[in-house]
């Protein structure tokens, strides 16, 4: 079936619309979700959704939105799939006034957002680009990140539920639909219902470039190391100060570079320290520790370890604790178990037209922690690139081939199952 004839696609003006509605999460808060505004892009999902005819969408008290597309096959036995994107964006980076600009037929020139002339796209550093020429390349305005990463991927599941609702030649299973908040501070599925979802198998859609899906994400720890000092007089000191804070510094200083993200590459794992805190007296450093081999997590927090054991035997009257506690694990060895997952994510994007292309990716998403939790989740491309920055970009032509993609996805389960 030639899907695309059917469709009249509504993402773009979707996404336009969910970009201007600010929904950064805030890794210091302890609510649930972690910002009230996240919500407000919810209250609109779950509006359209119910203005479609999708008579179950709702908002849950933890900001999550569910929804389910009844079966439209005579077939009893298709496994109920669900797709997943979340709805915040990240902290590192301003999503308040967002302003998105399209730029049409793209021609390979430097994009220079208004707002800010020093924020340049530059086609040396956005090596994608070269698959963009012809299409429209949506951006911010210079100030502040776009939001592709996810509302792309929202605004493409949304589109597609839209399809699925007006085009009765799409024969497809039970379909249901999951929205999440705080992905970003890596809270995304902590208060997910697997039971309520009832899903076989999930995709995020979440990723990069067209044609890409990720079956397989680092593996995460978070680790926090405390440093007890000891405080003195500062006229008063020699002899006695021992600075937590320069204890701290020391500890930084003395990471390998080898071992960082700006010294690593492709299944190369990390450490990264990401915050610090303190005074003279206490201080505290809060790392990220990376791998695609779990094993290899224990061996990363060693190093921070021994650097520490070093650097105190220069404070002999300090001392410190290191905490370790999982995040999230490859889904790798949960999706294996289940290779027609993704099997039938790759058959989808062929039917789009795309190159598929089976890939890893540095960093995590809602479907590494579900698959771990009982619903398999690889990661499908939603077209977004340079995420969590001012050079944020994602193209209208990419976001169609993702609707696509979502369709044939649900044709696929319906004629193989």
């Amino acid at each position: 079936m030639n899907v695309k004839s059917l469709l009249s696609f509504t993402v773009t003006d979707r996404f336009l619309r969910y970009v201007t509605i600010d929904t950064q999460s805030d890794p210091a808060s302890e609510s649930i979700p972690s910002t009230e505004k996240q919500k407000d892009l919810a209250r609109v999902l779950v509006n359209e959704l119910l203005d479609m005819g999708v008579s179950d969408a709702h908002l849950d008290d933890f900001g999550y939105v569910y929804a389910t597309i009844p079966s439209n096959t005579d077939k009893e036995n298709v496994p109920v799939i669900c797709f997943c994107s979340h709805m915040d964006t990240a902290p590192d980076c301003s999503g308040t006034g967002v302003k998105p600009i399209v730029h049409k037929n793209y021609q390979g020139a430097d994009i220079i957002l208004p707002d800010d002339p020093s924020q340049v796209i530059k086609l040396k550093d956005h090596p994608d680009l070269k698959n963009q020429l012809g299409n429209d390349v949506v951006t911010a305005s210079g100030t502040t990140l776009l939001g592709a990463d996810n509302k792309a991927g929202v605004a493409e599941i949304m589109d597609a539920c839209y399809q699925l609702i007006n085009n009765h030649e799409i024969k497809h299973g039970k379909v249901r639909i999951l929205f999440t908040p705080d992905e970003e501070i890596g809270r995304g599925v902590d208060k997910v219902d697997i039971e309520k979802l009832g899903a076989y198998a999930g995709y995020t859609m979440d990723g990069e470039s067209a044609g890409n899906m990720e079956n397989e994400t680092f593996s995460a720890d978070g680790a926090k190391l405390i440093i007890n000092g000891i405080s003195a007089h500062p006229g008063f000191a020699k002899g006695k100060m021992e600075s937590a804070i320069k204890i701290a510094g020391q500890i930084i200083a003395a990471l390998p570079f080898e071992l960082s993200p700006e010294g690593t590459e492709n299944k190369q794992g990390f450490v990264h320290p990401v915050a610090i805190e303190g005074h003279v007296e206490t201080a505290s450093i809060d790392f990220i520790i990376r791998d695609f081999d779990d094993d290899k997590l224990t061996a990363h927090a060693d190093v921070i370890r021994k650097i520490a054991d070093n650097v105190w035997r220069q404070f002999p009257s300090s001392t410190y604790e290191l905490q370790v506690k999982p995040q999230y694990r490859n889904m790798k060895s949960m999706l294996d178990k289940h290779p027609q997952i993704v099997e039938y994510g790759m058959e989808a994007m062929k039917r789009a037209g795309l190159n598929a292309k089976l890939c890893s990716i540095r960093g995590g998403t809602d479907g590494s922690r579900l698959s771990f939790m009982g619903l398999p989740c690889p990661n499908i491309f939603a077209g977004e690139h340079a995420f969590h920055s001012k050079q944020e970009w994602v193209s209208v032509q990419d976001m169609q081939k993702a609707v696509e993609t979502i369709l044939h996805l649900c044709m696929v389960w319906e004629e193989r199952e």
